[in-house]
């Protein structure tokens, strides 16, 4: 059984409104954080691609190239286990990479990108 995922990427910064949101298609009944996170849709606001310069709209990239996927998924990893980002799944939020998610047609997953204050 196939279900619909909508995911949401939010920033702090943008003080709780949606920058981007999308569906992925998953199969099963549950699915980790960490297997959410290599779907190829989430590494669209996760990490900042190194030589990019962020703009209003996303990220700028210097001279047009491809994003490895791999190293994507590995920096979204890294920031997910260094507090850059939470999860929520319906508004509660999952604590680790291997937590499952229940998967139903009203799921609904924010990446949440935390910015720190400024002079905080």
């Amino acid at each position: 059984m196939l279900t619909k995922l909508l995911i949401r990427d939010e920033t702090t910064a943008s003080l709780g409104k949606t920058e981007h949101t999308f569906t992925v298609h998953v199969s099963g009944e549950k699915i980790s954080v960490r297997e959410l996170i290599r779907q190829p849709a989430v590494f669209r606001m996760l990490v900042q691609p190194n030589d990019t310069e962020r703009t209003l709209n996303g990220f700028k990239f210097h001279k047009p190239r491809l994003v490895d996927p791999i190293t994507q998924y590995e920096k979204a990893i890294e920031a997910f286990e260094g507090n850059g980002f939470v999860v929520l799944v319906d508004n509660y939020q999952v604590q680790g990479l291997d937590d499952e998610i229940a998967l139903h047609p009203e799921t609904s997953v924010t990446f949440l990108k935390l910015v720190p204050l400024v002079g905080g």
